[in-house]
């Protein structure tokens, strides 16, 4: 990630580097046990790039709002790490698997794919039942006005 902001912006960022680092964490977890260290390596920095690009590129060409990165970051970088889990997966003796690299790429695409349909259907539920008992969204009165004072009483900045 810092590499990726450093070429495209001219300079990496704090934020940045933390983000790749989360990142990495991020796309390492569904490969913990299966790959070597240089796979682990080589994964976390693919992920990092490719993690960079949704967050940023991605983000703002489909105008989707996530303040914190969370989409760009987590979802993007689980399914960064669950596919190169396939490529870089390696036996306990540091051999390759039995299956083949393409077999155990597919299998997990089809894991990803499952996940991606599951949780989509299931936030999709979730937020249709919390619009109807809560509502999703502040009046524009109240977003207005601010959060900390409209929905709390308090105010964030004394200036």
């Amino acid at each position: 990630w810092m590499f990726a902001e450093w070429i495209a912006h001219g300079k990496p960022s704090v934020l940045g580097i933390a983000s790749g680092a989360v990142a990495g964490l991020v796309a390492i977890t569904p490969a913990s046990g299966f790959v070597g260290p240089m796979g682990a390596l080589l994964l976390g920095a693919i992920a990092g790039v490719v993690c960079f690009i949704a967050a940023v590129k991605l983000k703002r060409a489909l105008g989707y709002d996530d303040s914190l990165d969370v989409f760009g970051v987590h979802a993007v970088g689980g399914i960064v790490g669950a596919l190169l889990t396939g490529v870089f997966a390696v036996t306990m003796d540091g051999l390759k698997p039995e299956l083949s690299m393409a077999s155990q790429v597919w299998i997990q695409t089809k894991g990803v794919m499952f996940t991606v349909a599951y949780t989509a259907i299931a936030s999709f539920i979730i937020l249709k039942v919390l619009d109807v008992v809560m509502g999703l969204r502040v009046t524009e009165e109240q977003e207005t006005q601010g959060l900390d004072i409209s929905l709390h009483d308090e105010r964030g900045y004394n200036l």
